[in-house]
């Protein structure tokens, strides 16, 4: 008989355990079985069936008791597949609970975190106001003294530089030449611009530093225009921050425009008007004329936007390299001192394109320019109804060569007094780093300085000197607006000529 196995029987040494007593006792009944069948063997055949059957109920009876031996590991199995479970459930509560304390550790920490900046930050409160203090009770005991405090405390919130060699040019002995030399004036004009800025630009002391003096101001932005260096060094030169210098520059410029600009740069009163016209004449032997008019240009760097409307294509091609400007138109009386200016319309522009963009076209539009009055332009301009060029076509005749040369005398004055402009305003000569949207205030300030000189008679160092090479693009004559002003050139070139005004190069 075929015993069936099971697979869940954990061990064959536990199984023989549990059988042992009963397969003893099977062996010894079926030992004493054998003896019987033997001796009855012999007395009758029939015997052996019933001995066959009580055998095969005694394996049926072993394979009951297998059965129940069995049984309990199909039990044990059920249990610990429900230990198994049981233990799973644990093991994630376990996890989850982890994972609970890990999250509050970390939220502990960062809470602690945030509690010890704060501390600092109060600390650090704490700290500044202590040292304010100790400041204010150093300036009371000095104010108890009633004299002069040597004290040269360092102020909070300011980098000790050096300002040496500001001291040494503010100083009263510091001399004439020297100062001129730095600042493009004598001391007095100095002193008059000063004094004509303080109430603006005046800035009061506060606890924590001193204000930087008038003087020392205006003498910032002076040495900026003058020299053209770049920030970093008038920094270096003054004592004070880049930004600090920066700002001092704009807030002096933006002062010169609107305190000095309307006082030393304006368009001529009738009084003026007559004075000019025969300064004018007795020049060039032309009637009527109140100004000389010019337009230069200032390079810039370029541009981030519309770069192609600064792009100067005259500057271009003489620089074998890519420039960009802006430019100013002048007019200027009889000493080179301007009367009107129209600052920072882009480098591609025509002079005439400028005009028209100018409060002069638009004062001429309005009549203010009228009774033949004539403001002298290059070949840039058309000739207009008040505004009065040389002659541009090819063949001219003697007579309008006469007009062209004594026309040139009067140009020369406005040219005159922007080669001067740049000389003493080195900035204007170089690449300025100055945004677009500040430099037309740096313009205009250098020419109310340009003006306040020529006024104070403030001489200017040869060496300073430029040239200005003409930029101006030549208006053709089929150009012209009006015939009626045609007519009066051609009158005025007919007078120079039959007057003994013309030329030398005509006798």
């Amino acid at each position: 008989m075929k015993i069936q196995t099971f697979a869940y029987l954990r061990s064959i040494s536990y199984i023989h355990t549990l059988l042992h007593p009963s397969l003893h006792q099977m062996n010894a009944d079926a030992s004493g079985k054998r003896r019987r069948n033997a001796q009855r063997r012999h007395d009758d055949a029939d015997d052996v069936v019933p001995s066959i059957q009580s055998e095969g109920t005694r394996e049926n009876e072993l394979k009951g008791i297998l059965n129940l031996l069995l049984l309990p590991d199909d039990h044990e199995k059920d249990h610990d597949d429900d230990l198994d479970q049981v233990s799973s459930t644990e093991d994630d509560q376990k996890l989850s609970l982890k994972e609970n304390a890990q999250k509050s550790i970390t939220e502990s920490n960062s809470f602690d975190h945030d509690e010890l900046e704060i501390t600092e930050r109060i600390r650090k409160r704490k700290k500044s106001r202590r040292e304010s203090s100790s400041v204010l009770e150093l300036k009371s005991g000095a104010s108890a003294d009633n004299g002069p405090s040597h004290l040269h405390q360092r102020r909070l919130w300011v980098k000790d530089r050096s300002g040496a060699w500001w001291q040494q040019c503010n100083h009263p002995d510091f001399p004439e030449t020297e100062f001129k030399k730095a600042f493009r004036m004598g001391k007095s004009t100095f002193d008059m611009i000063c004094e004509e800025l303080n109430p603006t630009i005046a800035k009061g002391d506060t606890t924590l530093r001193n204000a930087i003096p008038v003087r020392q101001r205006v003498a910032v932005c002076l040495w900026r225009l003058a020299t053209g260096d770049p920030l970093r060094l008038v920094s270096q030169r003054f004592g004070l921050g880049i930004s600090t210098c920066h700002k001092l520059i704009l807030e002096v410029c933006t002062a010169i425009r609107s305190v000095l600009m309307s006082k030393y740069l304006q368009w001529p009163d009738e009084f003026k008007i007559r004075k000019f016209k025969s300064e004018f004449e007795s020049i060039s032997g032309i009637p009527n004329v109140v100004g000389s008019m010019y337009t230069s240009h200032i390079p810039i760097a370029a541009p981030k936007v519309n770069i192609t409307a600064y792009y100067n294509k005259k500057h271009t091609q003489r620089n074998q390299k890519n420039s960009y400007s802006v430019t100013v138109q002048g007019v200027a009386d009889p000493r080179g001192v301007f009367t009107d200016v129209s600052i920072g319309w882009p480098g591609s522009m025509s002079d005439y394109e400028v005009l028209q963009k100018s409060a002069l076209y638009e004062k001429a539009n309005n009549g203010e320019l009228s009774n033949g009055m004539w403001v002298v332009g290059s070949s840039g301009y058309p000739l207009m109804d008040w505004v009065l060029v040389p002659y541009s076509q090819q063949n001219l005749t003697w007579t309008q060569h006469a007009f062209n040369e004594k026309i040139q005398e009067i140009q020369k004055v406005s040219k005159d007094a922007f080669a001067r402009l740049k000389g003493r305003w080195g900035c204007l000569k170089k690449r300025t780093e100055v945004k677009l949207q500040d430099l037309p205030i740096m313009l205009g300030a250098c020419c109310v300085l340009h003006n306040i000189c020529e006024f104070k008679n403030e001489e200017m160092d040869p060496e300073l000197k430029v040239e200005v090479v003409d930029d101006e693009i030549i208006v053709p004559e089929v150009a012209l607006r009006s015939v009626n002003s045609m007519k009066a050139r051609d009158l005025i070139a007919h007078n120079l000529l039959h007057h003994g005004f013309a030329g030398t190069s005509f006798l």
